[in-house]
């Protein structure tokens, strides 16, 4: 399923969302924007969907916003589209992992803080560059890149809009693990795959009590079927055991 430039793939329990644009290094246009959050919607709806894995094409996450698309007097527009996009993606009640490679600039680097988990390739190169645009960041943007990495290097990566490579990306807690670039696929597969093999009812409860929302009431079965499986020594069954 193709949506705009975001390309859709299911398979078991673990979609991907991957953002295809390679000619401008997977920058986002307005309809890709438009698109995904129409994207997510239906994903949160499919109960077989248990993680999402959102990836560029190509060996390169994304490169920001397609700003040559669109005239100066229009950027305001895609600006709201992009907030709304990056704001869907965080609302998400499912495990979300940034798989990142290349460059993660501005609107990429964006969708990568919206998601739950960044796992980046040890040659990706990260960055924040309004102060280069003159842009001024939407606050709900700047808000969730400082309570990733902390004020002081939000600013940090605000003000000077410089590019770092990912070892200093993990350093500052913008990603949160590297790995060869051969192995990143694989890499990402495993801890989706994991992910998908555990409680979704301890998963969703985690994510809302994490974002300030109310989680979802304890279920006995999965309850029962955790403490059965530690007492036995086995691995639980909680609905999909890859």
């Amino acid at each position: 399923m193709v949506s705009g430039e975001l390309v859709l793939a299911v398979d078991g329990p673990i979609a991907t969302i991957v953002i295809t644009n390679p000619t401008k290094r997977n920058a986002m246009t307005a309809a890709m924007w438009r698109a995904l959050p129409d994207l997510l919607k239906g994903l949160a709806a499919d109960p077989a969907v248990r993680v999402l894995i959102l990836a560029g094409d190509g060996g390169t996450f994304c490169a920001g916003a397609d700003l040559a698309e669109t005239a100066d007097a229009a950027r305001a527009v895609d600006a709201a589209l992009a907030v709304e996009a990056e704001d869907a993606l965080a609302a998400f009640p499912k495990p979300t992992i940034a798989r990142v490679d290349g460059f993660c600039v501005g609107g990429g680097c964006q969708l990568a803080v919206a998601c739950d988990l960044r796992i980046a390739a040890s040659d990706s190169r990260f960055g924040v560059p309004p102060a280069k645009l003159g842009v001024v960041y939407p606050t709900s943007t700047t808000h969730r890149l400082a309570a990733l990495v902390g004020p002081a290097r939000a600013k940090l990566l605000l003000f000077t809009g410089d590019l770092i490579d990912a070892a200093t990306a993990e350093r500052f807690g913008l990603i949160d693990a590297v790995v060869p670039a051969a192995e990143l696929a694989a890499s990402v597969l495993h801890t989706a795959t994991t992910i998908a093999a555990r409680s979704q009812l301890t998963i969703r409860a985690a994510k809302a009590v994490l974002a300030d929302l109310e989680p979802p009431a304890p279920d006995e079965a999965e309850m029962a079927e955790g403490v059965a499986a530690f007492r036995a020594r086995r691995l639980p069954n909680f609905g999909w055991s890859g």
